[in-house]
């Protein structure tokens, strides 16, 4: 399995890149949708971000349609969904699998690394969260339907260390 910082990814643009970009930063990672239930949760990852971003931390957002088809927009209309509807500044990347055969490499390692319940490394459902430390080390994943204001008590422990 790469290291997590070896893992490349695309932006909305089309461009690629590594997660190494982002090494000696606490990352809170997790697969998104435009038109769900946890949508909402927008809010919430954002001000999560706005609270920590001058300390080492970001959220990264991965859209999916795996679900419910709940992402169907192009990765152009996905940006504009989420800076219009929920002032989101955190980068919102390209869309991509997070399960299955065609399942990103990282959203593959995140699962591997942090099963969930019963060991499943399924993704259950959009709003997926992970969190990794600054040294890149997957330390925790979190249930859909766990808010974001829930996490803050466990990225300041790691902006801490």
């Amino acid at each position: 399995m790469a290291k997590i910082y070896d893992i490349e990814y695309q932006t909305a643009s089309g461009e690629q890149h590594q997660l190494s970009e982002h090494k000696g930063k606490v990352l809170l990672i997790v697969n998104t949708a435009s038109k769900c239930g946890l949508t909402p949760q927008f809010t919430g990852l954002e001000k999560l971000f706005q609270q920590f971003k001058d300390k080492d931390f970001s959220v990264l957002g991965f859209p999916c349609n795996q679900f419910a088809n709940q992402d169907p927009g192009s990765d152009e209309g996905i940006q504009e969904f989420c800076q219009m509807n929920y002032g989101v500044s955190f980068p919102v990347y390209a869309k991509i699998d997070v399960n299955g055969r065609d399942a990103h490499p990282l959203f593959s390692h995140l699962s591997s690394a942090a099963p969930g319940l019963m060991g499943s490394q399924r993704i259950k459902w959009n709003f997926t969260k992970f969190l990794v430390d600054s040294e890149g080390t997957v330390v925790k994943r979190y249930a859909p339907t766990t808010k974001p204001q829930a996490l803050q008590a466990d990225i300041e422990g790691l902006l801490a260390q």
